[in-house]
């Protein structure tokens, strides 16, 4: 299912959200669990694992053949004593119960309801792991729990992670129980699997974590009871991070703290904050582990397609029109994560110039506070998932098929680079014609959000731009930096006006950052 398939989707999650009744709001937890070749071995095993009552859902959702009815169902039901049914549209989820997906179908989740639609294929890749768990990331939030079994391939690993992303809990069969462990051992590559076990090792934990008060006791809600801002062992955790990885994150977004704080504390079987800020001090790993999530965000190539097309309909035919001869055009991109933001760009950029490409150098920047999404960006590599989001042709164009994904272009690839980088404290880049910031402002509270204006205004050259995220905005002071262009897309100009914000504390006789950082 491609992006703009889902983003639809997305709309009417949030229309149901609106006219669901609140008593159909499932808070309880709810498992997706993904299977292909070897999945009804590894079913079975997890099943007959799994206590009857954990107060918690499961669906399970298999590579079928759309051509043949499926009897997974019926095998099923004989190796538990929840009530084991296949889907029909508008099934609402109750807890205890286990959910199979029927052949030749897609099926989300919205509101606490399975959603069935006709089966799509894109690029001959059929994905309904991927599409059915981001929706339930989607949908539940840290409630989300996700689970990869035995199968062929890529399906689930861009599912997981978006469960990642959320604050959920991400699981994967390990490879000596696994009958095919292509499924698996792509999520594991990708980094989104928190842990790695045998079917009944995963049902054990499931069964443990559901009774932790971070899954069972909605944490969307109440965060503040779990962890108050007086807590005094929040600022030893925040302390920790600080000197381990030289990041304050006072100012970060507390909620998404929070979460993320008591994410590894469930990984961990920790249920008292205290007990986690002594674990941090004595296991330096967790430290990194804590770091890396705590940044860790949703990312793929060409998110929000029609901010692309606006790109090259409102954006870069401007840039191209004031650019002088032999000035390169330079694009940034802070907080790209593992890269696809800033590949996509410099893709919609070739499209763009065409045979004119010969002629004007192309410079790309992708900065990310986390070190592990630099080395992937700078590695290239993606999951055959990405299908679901690039088209035939530029898949063509612009990667090359490896085992297991895709590998980006040379020629696009060396138009990139890619640096560790924190925006507040490092320096900035300079004569940059666009800023795309969109994984950035949603996890910085005011204060950092204020800070960090002056800086891309001093970035951007004059009559520059800054696309920002689509829940984002110009904030305070800063209105006097850019001025709205497009408000769907978030495109912003840069004014030409001297900069009303005193930046000399913030760039104080830097030099461009590309003279500073190590690549």
């Amino acid at each position: 299912m491609n992006r703009r398939a889902l983003a639809k989707a997305k709309s009417y999650s949030v229309q149901q959200r609106e006219e669901a009744p609140q008593s159909r709001r499932a808070s309880f937890p709810i498992v997706g669990v993904g299977a292909s070749a070897g999945g009804l071995e590894a079913f079975t095993q997890l099943l007959k694992a799994l206590p009857s009552r954990t107060g918690v859902a499961y669906v399970l959702v298999q590579h079928l053949d759309p051509t043949h009815e499926s009897a997974l169902t019926e095998l099923l039901t004989k190796t538990t004593e929840m009530p084991v049914r296949e889907v029909t549209d508008a099934t609402l989820v109750e807890p205890n119960h286990v959910y199979v997906i029927p052949p030749n179908v897609d099926m989300v989740i919205s509101q606490g309801i399975l959603r069935l639609t006709p089966r799509t294929e894109t690029c001959g890749h059929h994905m309904p792991i991927d599409r059915f768990l981001s929706s339930l990331a989607e949908d539940k939030g840290s409630n989300a729990i996700g689970v990869i079994l035995s199968g062929t391939a890529s399906d689930g690993t861009l599912g997981l992670a978006t469960i990642k992303a959320e604050g959920g809990i991400t699981f994967a069969q390990d490879e000596k129980s696994a009958k095919f462990d292509g499924m698996p051992q792509s999520a594991i590559a990708a980094g989104c699997v928190d842990l790695v076990l045998p079917p009944d090792g995963i049902a054990e934990e499931l069964a443990r974590i559901c009774e932790h008060p971070y899954v069972a006791h909605s944490p969307s809600s109440k965060i503040a009871e779990l962890i108050p801002d007086s807590d005094p062992h929040l600022k030893n955790i925040l302390l920790s991070l600080r000197m381990a990885n030289k990041i304050d994150f006072s100012d970060y977004k507390p909620a998404t703290i929070k979460r993320r704080i008591l994410r590894r504390m469930t990984l961990h079987k920790i249920e008292k904050v205290k007990e986690y800020a002594h674990f941090l001090q004595r296991h330096p790993a967790e430290v990194e582990a804590l770091y890396e999530d705590i940044l860790i965000h949703v990312t793929s190539f060409f998110r929000d397609p029609d901010a692309f097309e606006a790109l090259k309909t409102e954006v870069l035919p401007t840039i191209l029109k004031h650019r002088s001869a032999e000035e390169p055009i330079r694009i940034w991109v802070p907080g790209c994560s593992t890269g696809e933001e800033t590949y996509s760009y410099a893709i919609s950029l070739l499209e763009f110039l065409g045979a004119r490409r010969a002629n004007i150098p192309i410079q790309l920047f992708g900065t990310d506070l986390s070190q592990a999404g630099i080395d992937k960006a700078r590695a290239g590599v993606y999951p055959e998932s990405i299908a679901a989001d690039v088209s035939p042709e530029r898949l063509r164009r612009f990667f090359a098929k490896v085992e297991g994904g895709y590998r980006i272009a040379k020629t696009v690839r060396d138009m990139c680079v890619f640096a560790k980088q924190n925006l507040l404290q490092d320096p900035p880049f300079s004569r940059i014609h666009l800023i795309s910031c969109r994984n950035v402002l949603i996890y910085l509270g005011p204060v950092l959000q204020k800070r960090l204006m002056p800086i891309f205004h001093y970035a951007l050259k004059p009559r520059a731009f800054l696309i920002l995220g689509r829940s984002e905005g110009i904030i305070g002071t800063a209105s006097d930096l850019f001025e709205l262009l497009d408000r769907k897309h978030k495109i912003y100009c840069r004014k030409s006006t001297p900069n009303p914000v005193d930046t000399s504390a913030i760039i104080s006789s830097l030099r461009p950052a590309e003279q500073t950082l190590t690549f």
